[in-house]
């Protein structure tokens, strides 16, 4: 039994390294690198340019590693359902990925994931991802899973480092909406 514990435990520890993020290294207050890349919205593709997003209000930038994972599906699809919470709140959206960059005009329109309601960008090489140290610590090629809300000011006001999907949107929402209270 022992011989069996120590194979699947060297496996499991493996797993846990390979799937480690990096932690956000980006703090509030932190001036966000600016960027502009080839995203899509309802499978149309479109430049989405970080500093003409600020300028409508806060934007929610999350990092997602691969599009048409289990994880990832999850994430886009909590996002698309609190879209008009952060439309309230003057607020842009726009998932990040170095992952499957391919096959991200069919995610975002996909009603099981993006459905339409917010765009997602390619980030070949995690070159965005890693300005924003959002890269996965033993794939630095992929994007971690790292939320960060930007003010109207360029700074960093918010930043959520968490493999986990289920928080992101709950985390960066009540970000937001107390960016906006403080206005």
């Amino acid at each position: 039994m022992k011989a069996v514990a120590t194979p699947v435990a060297a496996l499991a520890a493996l797993i846990a390294a390979v799937a480690t993020p990096a932690l956000a290294e980006l703090k509030p207050g932190a001036k966000a690198p600016d960027f502009t890349a080839q995203a899509y919205l309802a499978g149309q593709p479109f430049t989405f340019k970080l500093a003409d997003a600020v300028k409508k209000g806060p934007v929610v930038v999350y990092f997602f590693p691969a599009a048409h994972t289990s994880g990832c599906n999850m994430e886009a699809h909590l996002f698309s359902e609190a879209i008009d919470q952060f439309k309230a709140q003057k607020a842009t959206v726009i998932g990040v990925t170095a992952g499957k960059i391919s096959e991200l005009a069919e995610f975002s329109k996909e009603t099981e994931h993006c459905g339409g309601k917010f765009p997602v960008a390619a980030d070949p090489g995690a070159v965005i991802a890693k300005q924003y140290d959002a890269v996965l610590s033993m794939k630095p090629d992929w994007s971690s899973r790292t939320s960060y809300v930007i003010g109207r000011d360029g700074k960093v006001a918010f930043a959520y480092d968490n493999l986990n999907p289920n928080d992101h949107v709950a985390q960066t929402l009540g970000a937001v909406k107390s960016l906006n209270a403080k206005k």
